[in-house]
């Protein structure tokens, strides 16, 4: 005689514990999304974090990198950390404020003098205050580690050595408030798209420049739909990278510490690589026949300033005097 109740609560048992074990396999496999072509310092970040992890791990934790907006824009990837459906990502410091307005500050244009400054605010005091801020506001979300990105140059067909000369020029900017300041504050028409639709925009005449760090120039080939280079160096790029709370709290606290060790040692191998690049690619433009423009930054620093001390933006201003206040790293 067959017991129908026992052979329903052992199916049900059996499912439970597949289901754990499904559950369990998910974890031990992380998703990296970044919006990065392959060829980028930070793509290989990436990957040097995989085999890290993979290798310190002994393989109880894999992760799977995801380039190029291969699983959505950033905006997407912003939103997925909170979904659950991608585990760690590459985000720029002005994407981030759409979620902590504070995150976004160095972000803006003119807010930080040069890459000692940089350094200064993101080993202050000041900085892991902002950090934290953004974990509360993101359900626990982490900023791991922070890379330098670069300094942004306005690309044109045409040379940008005053403000007048961004008079009305369409320009692609990314789709965060930090970015539309600069062209807004000096009078041209600020276009937000996303970044893998930039090329074709700009060989179409979609738009007819757009702003962008040297290595990304390079990497996502806007030198062959753009004449001239022009180093306005309007910005100073931060990317973070941002870890799952979610999936954060999975992992065993030494799984964690590796993880987290990996992206940090990381995040400066790519901040070493991009300074060392700034200091080559300008002539490498060169030769390749790009017209590269230095420019007076003088004239583009006094159209901002007063849209920084307007007081209409995502940060408080004795934040923003906190740091003008910090002293360059040694």
């Amino acid at each position: 005689m067959v017991h129908f109740g026992n052979w329903i609560k052992t199916i049900a048992i059996t499912t439970t514990v597949t289901a754990m074990m499904a559950a369990a396999g998910a974890a031990d496999t992380l998703k990296f999304a970044h919006v990065y072509e392959v060829s980028h310092p930070l793509h290989k970040a990436a990957e040097m974090v995989a085999e890290q992890v993979a290798e310190k791990t002994e393989g109880r934790l894999q992760i799977e990198v995801f380039p190029a907006s291969s699983l959505g824009k950033e905006v997407d990837l912003n939103e997925g950390l909170s979904l659950g459906t991608v585990d760690i990502i590459y985000t720029g410091a002005g994407f981030a404020g759409t979620l902590y307005g504070p995150a976004s500050m160095t972000d803006f244009p003119f807010t930080l003098r040069n890459l000692k400054h940089w350094e200064a605010y993101f080993d202050s005091d000041i900085f892991d205050g902002v950090s934290q801020g953004y974990s509360d506001a993101t359900g626990g979300n982490e900023i791991a580690a922070v890379s330098y990105y670069g300094s942004r140059h306005v690309t044109a067909n045409k040379p940008i050595l005053t403000p007048d000369d961004m008079a009305d020029l369409k320009i692609r900017v990314p789709n965060a408030p930090a970015y539309v300041l600069f062209p807004q504050a000096i009078g041209a028409n600020p276009t937000p798209m996303a970044f893998s639709e930039v090329y074709l925009a700009l060989q179409q005449g979609v738009v007819d420049a757009q702003e962008n760090p040297l290595t990304t120039i390079q990497a996502k080939k806007f030198h062959e739909v753009q004449t001239n280079i022009n180093l306005t160096g309007h910005i100073t790029n931060s990317i973070y990278t941002v870890v799952s709370s979610i999936r954060a709290a999975q992992l065993s606290e030494e799984d964690k510490a590796i993880l987290y060790g990996a992206l940090d040692e990381t995040a400066d191998w790519v901040t070493d690589e991009i300074v060392a690049a700034e200091g080559e690619l300008a002539d490498w433009f060169r030769a390749e026949g790009i017209t590269v423009n230095e420019v007076d930054r003088a004239p583009f620093i006094k159209a901002v300033a007063p849209a920084l001390t307007s007081g209409d933006l995502p940060f408080p201003g004795d934040l923003y005097e906190s740091l003008q206040a910090l002293k360059d790293a040694e």
